[in-house]
């Protein structure tokens, strides 16, 4: 048997046996198929209404003559890992995107040509940045869904009552931004008691890195460029933004009492300037609170430039995958505009019926988003969270997603290090970065040799 790693991650054979048996598909009569999913068992069946449209489309498509084994979970990597080792994977696996490289350098995943080619799947309705997530060495190795676009969202009462302009407020102009952020903040007595502008790292911090112009790794994904002029002056920035308010230790203890899915949030309470978020946070406050006011707005590169950053999952098959005709429809049909579409209008009725908001529905799929926002949105009321929809289906027209790398789990983890260090006031930013520059090409030299 061989053994797989990733990173530090090593499959031991006692384990192997018990996630093998938990996955293993009881095969039904005689002429039916069974399509093992693995990853996806946080979503369908699970109260997520738009996992179970999806699911329920791509099922009418694959007809009656096809059971489903879809163990609870989401994708874990130690349990993938194992499912390899012992020669047991599922058909089909719902994974985050930045993990597709990682595992086609190491034999893991089928390239989808034959089922993009077979299934006759239109590659351009995907959105450009989500699909080079998930090409390695010019193949496809996945088919993307969702997106996960961000913005920067800003509390315009904040603004008012610390007299700072709102067009102050952005990425566009660094010192107009600097300058902003010290006004909007407040302490008492050494305790912050409301944050200025938030810039979210080391989450955000390859979006950091683009505006000041550079890439936190090559085009290809063999080179890491963590020690670049770009990514030192990103982090020189946006730690300085955190040091006005006193430093990291206070700073984070004031956010960590923030509570962004609760009926009262930093917005609604007025205890944060602004920051960028996922596209995500735009639903959850338009349910929650209502009528908290805020404004959204593009991150935005040097000159004024829009700016964005994706995330999100996708559909890929494992090497081995005992039906990968069966995945590869599956994978199509979860990713397609008539899945959207329905997952979109379902979600539009259930929230109507609950008299909730509907703050659109954003996909990996152009021709899908353009026709939800066309024929299915349907503005709520609320004026500021239209136009946060609006600016959420333009968003993507500027998106960029870190290129795929064979060792994107090892570059992650050393730029979250590095910036560590540098918050907790161990290393420079450029002493950190030299680092975490030399950890992540070693794990790119090792990875790719494999």
């Amino acid at each position: 048997m061989r053994l797989w790693k990733l990173g530090s991650l090593v499959v031991v054979a006692s384990l192997a046996v018990v996630v093998a048996a938990s996955i293993a598909s009881a095969r039904v009569e005689q002429g039916a198929r069974t399509l093992d999913i693995y990853g996806f068992g946080s979503g369908f069946g699970r109260g997520d209404d738009v996992a179970n449209s999806l699911t329920a489309h791509a099922q009418r498509q694959l007809g009656a003559n096809v059971e489903y084994d879809n163990p609870r979970g989401g994708f874990n990597d130690q349990a993938f890992l194992t499912m390899l080792a012992s020669r047991n994977v599922p058909d089909v696996m719902w994974v985050d995107r930045p993990r597709i490289a990682t595992y086609a350098a190491r034999g893991a995943l089928q390239p989808l040509t034959s089922c993009i080619r077979r299934e006759r799947i239109n590659l351009r309705q995907y959105r450009k940045a989500a699909l080079r997530e998930v090409t390695y060495r010019g193949q496809v190795y996945a088919l993307p869904a969702f997106t996960n676009q961000i913005t920067i969202l800003v509390n315009p009462t904040v603004a008012r009552q610390a007299r700072v302009n709102i067009n102050d407020i952005g990425t566009a102009n660094l010192r107009k931004l600097q300058r902003a952020n010290r006004r909007l903040l407040q302490t008492d007595g050494g305790r912050v008691t409301r944050i200025g502008f938030d810039p979210k790292i080391p989450e955000f911090f390859p979006l950091w890195v683009k505006r000041f112009g550079g890439n936190i790794v090559s085009r290809n994904g063999m080179r890491a460029q963590l020690n670049s002029r770009q990514a030192i002056a990103a982090l020189t920035y946006t730690h300085g933004l955190i040091r006005a308010h006193g430093g990291w230790d206070r700073f984070k203890a004031f956010r960590d009492t923030h509570n962004w899915f609760g009926r009262t949030n930093p917005i609604s309470e007025n205890t944060i300037g602004a920051t960028p978020f996922e596209s995500f946070i735009y639903n959850v406050i338009a349910n929650n609170t209502p009528t908290a006011p805020l404004v959204p707005k593009y991150f935005q590169r040097r000159g004024g430039r829009p700016i964005t950053m994706f995330s999100g999952n996708g559909w890929a098959i494992p090497r081995g995958a005992r039906d990968p005709d069966l995945a590869c429809k599956w994978a199509k049909h979860m990713t397609s505009v008539p899945a959207w579409v329905s997952a979109a209008r379902n979600r539009l009725e259930i929230r109507r019926r609950q008299n909730e908001a509907f703050t659109g529905l954003y996909t990996a799929n152009v021709r899908a988003d353009n026709f939800i926002l066309r024929r299915v949105y349907d503005p709520m009321g609320r004026p500021q969270f239209n136009r946060a929809v609006r600016l959420l289906y333009n968003a993507p027209r500027y998106a960029f997603a870190v290129p795929p790398s064979p060792a994107s789990f090892e570059l992650r983890q050393a730029y979250i290090d590095a910036i560590n260090r540098v918050l907790a006031g161990q290393q420079t930013p450029r002493q950190a970065l030299n680092q975490a520059q030399r950890e992540a090409q070693a794990a790119i030299n090792r990875n790719r040799r494999r």
